[in-house]
């Protein structure tokens, strides 16, 4: 589409570069012959500004006049980037110097900040499960109720991950963290007040608050890692961000045994190592609240990125929420990555919650090695998490990258079933660690190729619709693994996951790849959005020079 300043656009001089409005440049156009058509005036099948004709400007009009072909739903989201009134400027244009680019030292603060508060609310999603015989017998419940304490983080997170993306959308990242701080810190502290017997009540009250703060946790770490972290190291700050969730699961499958062992023979002894845990857990979160609070900023002062600075350039009365979530769901790439990532991830669930009673079904009185198989499979799915993100930011292969590892993760479960019961706790660990460095290690990597395939969409809410995904696989699957596990074996529960797994494998495989937000860093045409560079910029300092010419064009679909 070409827009015109005003009706004498034509009398510009020849050579001159329009610096408001748009050219049209055919989506097969390479930049260098972009470039070169701003010189030498049109060719055949494009329209430029320079030395036009009447006739053309009326055949342009024309054009303009006609209804115009609905747009594809990501064109349609594509736009929000472009200037719509002859008063913006196009960013990166002659005249109009390219955005500021520059990585903040206070990002790796806010990213340890939210890290820590992070690990500390997935060490309460997984502290009951572990030591799951010592609960029910401590509270006089079922094995099912036990499950619950863990579940309702799966269950909670599907109702309220729409308001709570459309809060991070709309009222910003740090309003968010000081939420999911704050709420994980009050249901620590409710927890404290249910060691009785008969107070089971209160500490599933406890634990539902802690699951609503995981709401405002779990879609953070993109949005944190785009807003603060420039494009060479966006995928291993996702993958930090997930660590520290990770971590925190680990440390739940390690302390619990240690600080709460089963002495149901002596109740008040008992209640006194879990009161325990539960006033370290509440004092910890408490600390990490406060750090929130003075130290947990909204965005850096400069773009990390060319593609953070196109979007903070998006005017906002422009975004809609609604229109956002419709848009992700007819993205079809991303309705595949949903239900894949939801599958691994919900089997991750499962197993982490299941496992002790799967080691203790084979292993007669293991409840430290239990906790300590756990800490394998989270601490190896640590490692592969990093080593993720580090490949992630070298390569740039999204899809090649996600579905190796998740057929690796599926040959790591069906391995882990078939040796379960061998009798030899030394080769759970090692088939353990194997599956949780794979399974665990996918999760950073979905999030940031859900990035990838959804540039513009907001990252908390990409995010947040995979978590939500893998919360209701995590609650089904739980559910009927458990169910296996209890009426015929563990290693039952276990194909049951290795069936999904493998049509996992099969989506992932039909997913088209397309890296909207990298193509725009490193200025390549991608679609409706096309970047031409000039010259590097220098990404850890701030620059007013016109480093990037970047060509905003949109592909028209009527002639012209």
């Amino acid at each position: 589409m070409v827009k015109l300043n005003d009706e004498e656009g034509a009398a510009m001089a020849p050579g001159h570069q329009p610096t408001n409005g748009y050219l049209l440049v055919p989506g097969g156009e390479p930049p260098g012959k972009v470039s070169a058509e701003l010189q030498n005036g049109p060719k055949a099948g494009c329209l430029t500004l320079n030395g036009v004709s009447r006739d053309s400007l009326a055949a342009a009009a024309e054009a303009l006049c006609r209804p115009q072909t609905p747009l594809a739903p990501e064109e349609e989201t594509q736009t929000r980037l472009l200037p719509t009134s002859p008063g913006e400027e196009t960013p990166g244009t002659e005249g109009s110097p390219a955005p500021q680019t520059a990585l903040s030292a206070r990002r790796f603060v806010v990213l340890l900040i939210f890290s820590l508060y992070s690990l500390v609310n997935a060490f309460q999603w997984i502290q009951y499960s572990v030591i799951s015989n010592v609960f029910e017998g401590f509270y006089g419940v079922s094995s099912l109720h036990i499950d619950w304490l863990s579940m309702v983080y799966m269950l909670a997170y599907v109702p309220l991950i729409f308001p709570a993306t459309w809060l991070l959308d709309t009222r910003g990242l740090r309003l968010t963290a000081l939420l999911g701080s704050g709420l994980n810190c009050l249901g620590a502290w409710v927890k404290c007040a249910s060691v009785q017997q008969h107070l089971f009540w209160v500490t599933m009250l406890g634990q539902c608050l802690c699951s609503v703060a995981q709401v405002f946790i779990l879609g953070l770490p993109s949005r944190i890692a785009s807003v603060w972290f420039g494009p060479k190291e966006v995928s291993t700050a996702c993958a930090t961000a997930v660590l520290g969730n990770q971590l925190g699961a680990a440390i739940g499958f390690l302390l619990p045994p240690v600080l709460v062992p089963n002495t149901q023979n002596n109740t008040d002894l008992l209640a006194c190592n879990i009161s325990t845990m539960f006033y370290g857990t509440s004092s910890v979160a408490t600390f990490l609240c406060f750090l929130t609070v003075i130290a947990f900023k909204e965005k850096p002062q400069y773009p990390p990125s060319q593609a953070q600075a196109a979007l903070q350039k998006s005017p906002p009365a422009e975004y809609s929420y609604k229109k956002s979530i419709r848009n992700l769901f007819r993205n079809v790439p991303f309705v595949l990555l949903l239900i894949t990532y939801g599958i691994i991830t919900g089997a991750f669930y499962s197993v982490s919650t299941l496992l002790n009673q799967m080691i203790l079904t084979y292993y007669k009185g293991e409840e430290v090695n239990a906790g300590k198989i756990g800490l394998t499979l989270v601490v190896a799915g640590m490692v592969g998490s990093i080593l993720c993100g580090f490949w992630l930011d070298y390569t740039k292969i999204y899809k090649q990258t996600t579905l190796i590892v998740y057929i690796l993760s599926f040959l790591g479960m069906v391995i882990f079933t078939f040796t379960l019961d061998l009798g030899y706790s030394i080769v759970v660990f090692v088939t353990g660690g194997v599956l949780g460095f794979f399974m665990t290690g996918y999760l950073p990597l979905g999030f940031e190729f859900a990035v990838e395939i959804t540039y513009p969409e907001s990252e908390g809410t990409s995010s947040g619709l995979l978590n939500a995904a893998a919360q209701i696989f995590g609650i089904l699957f739980t559910l009927a693994q458990g169910k296996l596990t209890t009426d015929y074996s563990p290693k039952a529960g276990n194909i049951f996951l290795c069936v999904w797994m493998f049509l996992g494998i099969i989506l992932t495989a039909l997913i088209k790849s397309d890296l909207r937000r990298h193509n725009i860093n490193i200025g390549i045409a991608n679609g409706d959005i096309k970047a031409v560079p000039v010259e590097d910029t220098v990404e850890d300092s701030p620059t007013d020079q016109e480093s990037k010419t970047i060509v905003m064009s949109k592909q028209s679909e009527s002639a012209i």
